[in-house]
């Protein structure tokens, strides 16, 4: 047979925080219910996902998680960063609800994706779709590449951002004079964000710092120009 669709069913707290938050995002409600079992389905596109309400449901503890397949993550991340950016003033990258930026998954044989944290705790992992567009594996070169690579299948897959900070940590503290500093921007930027994700602004602000004081060279300015995006965007929530 052909034209089947599947539906997630996610748990969440509250389908009215569910509802707001995926409007927030371009969403628009195909259903809602409150009897006998709370439960809302919300739509963008082709991308349909639904949701059902436990009372007394910890977000922090939801093993909630779907996978989304798309040929463009960032025309999707874009349009999700400007739904919060009208909503919130700013792109939510700490707390639940959050949203982490694309990044190429070592864990996923180096396609770049991004995830989504709604207000049910539930990971919304929004990855390329390779048979639509493909893309060369990303190989991480320098030490500091393969740093922040192990670092992001950590927080940004798993979502252990403890693990994460220590590997950035430990490969920060060991600087070498052949470490490229273009990779160095981008792990004290990727730093930042961990530390905004951990609640510790000061960290985090003492990180973004670090990264503009880099010397680079026009060339390696135009390289690190997605991180320092990354960056501004970071500062702009600190505010």
């Amino acid at each position: 047979m052909t034209n089947e669709r599947t539906v997630p069913l996610l748990p969440c707290a509250s389908i009215d925080d569910i509802e707001t938050f995926y409007g927030v995002l371009g969403f628009r409600t195909t259903y809602k219910q409150r009897k006998p079992n709370a439960c809302v389905g919300v739509q963008r596109e082709d991308l349909h996902l639904q949701f059902f309400e436990i009372a007394g449901f910890d977000p922090e503890q939801s093993y909630g998680s779907c996978l989304v397949l798309t040929a463009d993550i960032e025309g999707l991340h874009r349009a999700f960063a400007a739904g919060m950016r009208a909503a919130y003033g700013k792109v939510l990258v700490s707390g639940t609800p959050r949203m982490t930026r694309p990044r190429a998954r070592k864990n996923a044989d180096g396609v770049g994706g991004f995830s989504v944290i709604d207000p049910g705790g539930n990971w919304i992992r929004v990855f390329r779709d390779v048979a639509a567009a493909p893309m060369p594996a990303a190989t991480p070169a320098g030490r500091l590449a393969k740093a922040l690579a192990n670092a992001v299948v950590q927080a940004d897959s798993r979502g252990s951002v403890g693990q994460a900070v220590r590997i950035l940590d430990g490969a920060l503290a060991r600087q070498h004079a052949d470490d490229d500093p273009v990779e160095q921007v981008e792990v004290l930027v990727y730093r930042a964000e961990l530390a905004m994700v951990l609640h510790d602004p000061n960290t985090a602000a003492t990180m973004l710092a670090r990264a503009q004081s880099v010397t680079l060279t026009q060339d390696e300015s135009e390289r690190a120009a997605l991180a320092f995006d990354n960056a501004a965007e970071l500062d702009a929530a600190l505010r």
